[in-house]
């Protein structure tokens, strides 16, 4: 997560390495902190020390990954009293046709994908409900509510993810935020290649704060019922790429309404 914020996040996605193939996969999971936006553009990462300590594997296996994903374009070293590896990626808009086809390549893993997002994430939202947060936590959500409803479109997907994740957080429960962390990861590249309009993000930004709202005011209830709408919201548009009836036609309203606002636009 951004320096600063709480390690529960960070311990999800940053899990111990379990194949045999301790390089690819701490290649994995560190991109995936990366695509994820626990940790963003200009972010430091952690210490290869701490990285190696929580991934169990070698400083060595940290190094070559981290190198490797310099390589790529994702990160990058510098020296000094300041220095680190930072994360240099940015998310590159995916064209609807190339989103469509991701989508179908997915197959029946998008509709297992959205199912348990649903699950997941609206269960997280009702736990959270229910739990009894410090004011520290009550705090550290508003703040993820906030930098969502600020958030520039280059940053906005990263900084929705980081609110979901902060939900999950909040449950109290290590094994749903995992849950959560690892659905995210199956749909982060679908979901940061929605068309982002702007009529379609304040209604997003309207849904998040009814969860935010729920959840700060103790209703289980009504936090899982925002959050069973808003994540169904995004699975009918998803479920467009793959050509359904009723998807296809808000995938195609979102393309009319993007190239409106594309005209519209000096």
């Amino acid at each position: 997560m951004p320096e600063g914020s709480s390690s529960a996040i960070t311990d999800a996605v940053f899990r111990p390495v379990r194949t045999g193939n301790a390089f690819e996969e701490t290649v994995e999971r560190l991109l995936d902190g990366i695509r994820l936006g626990v940790h963003g553009d200009g972010d430091r990462l952690p210490p290869e020390r701490e990285l190696a300590a929580r991934l169990g594997v070698s400083r060595v296996t940290v190094r070559d990954a981290l190198r490797e994903l310099a390589t790529a374009g994702y990160v990058a070293t510098r020296r000094g009293r300041f220095g680190g590896t930072f994360v240099t990626y940015q998310p590159d808009p995916i064209p609807h046709g190339e989103l469509t086809r991701a989508a179908r390549g997915m197959g029946p893993l998008l509709t297992d994908a959205l199912t348990f997002r649903r699950v997941v994430e609206a269960g997280a939202a009702e736990t959270a409900a229910r739990a009894t947060l410090s004011q520290r936590q009550r705090e550290e959500l508003t703040a993820s509510l906030a930098a969502v409803e600020r958030a520039e479109l280059a940053g906005y997907r990263q900084a929705d993810t980081r609110l979901h994740l902060a939900v999950a957080e909040v449950a109290g429960s290590a094994l749903l935020t995992t849950s959560v962390v690892e659905v995210r990861v199956h749909l982060v590249d679908l979901l940061n290649a929605i068309p982002m309009l702007e009529r379609n993000l304040a209604h997003s930004n309207r849904q998040h704060a009814a969860i935010v709202r729920a959840i700060l005011a103790g209703d289980p209830d009504e936090a899982r019922r925002a959050m069973e709408e808003h994540v169904e919201g995004t699975a009918a548009l998803l479920r467009g790429f793959l050509g359904g009836p009723a998807g296809a036609d808000a995938a195609d309203e979102a393309g009319r309404d993007r190239a409106d606002l594309d005209s519209a636009r000096p």
